[in-house]
């Protein structure tokens, strides 16, 4: 029986310092969390970079060079390098940690969005840095810029030689599954593809079972057997997603950039922790959780061994 992928989202792009004081920014603190997230089950490291002095976003790789060393040295953990970089970035600029690394897995984001965190806003009175709350208030006319001339750029880049990569397809909504699979069509990839249904984010997709459910069914009609899905529940719904979607035969993210809380009003202390309780509501409902190895040949992915770090 082929097990549960369990990624992990270590810090991302859209919560900020004054957030969580569990949410690592400094690279040292990032790689402490990956490698304790991939100890916990985590198969796969999902990874952006941030600015050591600020936690702001980075694209700058050598703000990851230090994470990626440990994980490679203290785990087998699949990383998966995002291309999202943050939502004032553009697709050249967040490219660079991925072309740089050479990493089995980067994100691949498969639509434009109105990609808006700005109601958060609204609950801090005092931000720890001086960028954060103008770069949360932007989100609200800002867009998520992923057009089809974006995407075949990402596809070329890094899908062939020499980086190879395999991507995680973030679905932030049900136009995107159609985006895929017009770019299967024209040859920008090649299955089995993995699908990654974002739900839950402000000009998205909502994360209830319902549209899980039309979700999975428009990706079975348009992709058959040449697929293999997992689901991020964004904010409070992110353990209740998990559990559907292994109960559904799907893959799990978890993780402090999806959701800063382990259980409603209860805020996470790592990313360890999240890890922790997805396998123990996994384990509990009779799903196995898949090993990096096990991941990396249901994903086809190339191997640690052929990473650029």
């Amino acid at each position: 029986m082929s097990g549960t992928i369990i990624t992990c989202a270590i810090t991302g792009a859209i919560h900020t310092p004054t957030m969580s004081d569990a949410l690592p920014w400094t690279p040292g603190d990032i790689a402490t969390q990956a490698v304790g997230a991939a100890r916990a089950g985590a198969a796969i490291i999902h990874l952006h970079a941030r600015h050591p002095e600020n936690g702001a976003p980075s694209i700058n790789p050598d703000h990851m060079r230090h994470v990626l060393a440990r994980l490679k040295a203290e785990t087998d953990a699949i990383v998966n390098i995002s291309t999202g970089g943050s939502i004032t970035m553009g697709i050249d600029e967040r490219l660079a940690p991925a072309a740089a690394f050479s990493p089995e897995m980067c994100s691949m984001n498969m639509g434009s969005l109105n990609f808006s965190i700005h109601p958060i806003a609204d609950r801090y009175a005092e931000w720890k840095f001086d960028w954060e709350e103008p770069y949360v208030r932007a989100t609200e006319g800002g867009i998520f810029r992923n057009t089809f001339a974006d995407i075949k750029m990402v596809a070329d880049r890094m899908g062939g030689a020499p980086h190879n990569v395999r991507f995680e397809h973030e679905c932030y909504d049900v136009g995107h599954l159609h985006n895929l699979a017009f770019c299967l069509k024209q040859g920008m990839f090649r299955a089995p593809v993995f699908v990654q249904f974002v739900m839950g984010i402000l000009g998205g997709i909502p994360a209830d079972i319902d549209h899980l459910v039309h979700m999975k069914r428009t990706a079975d009609r348009l992709f058959g057997d040449g697929y293999q899905w997992s689901v991020i529940g964004a904010g409070a719904a992110q353990m209740k997603m998990a559990s559907v979607s292994a109960q559904m035969g799907g893959h799990v993210r978890v993780g402090l950039e999806d959701s800063l809380f382990i259980e409603r009003g209860v805020m996470a202390q790592s990313n360890a922790q999240q890890v922790e309780k997805a396998v123990g509501l996994l384990r509990a409902q009779g799903n196995r959780i898949a090993t990096p190895d096990e991941a990396r040949a249901m994903l086809g992915l190339k191997g640690r061994d052929k990473v650029g770090f």
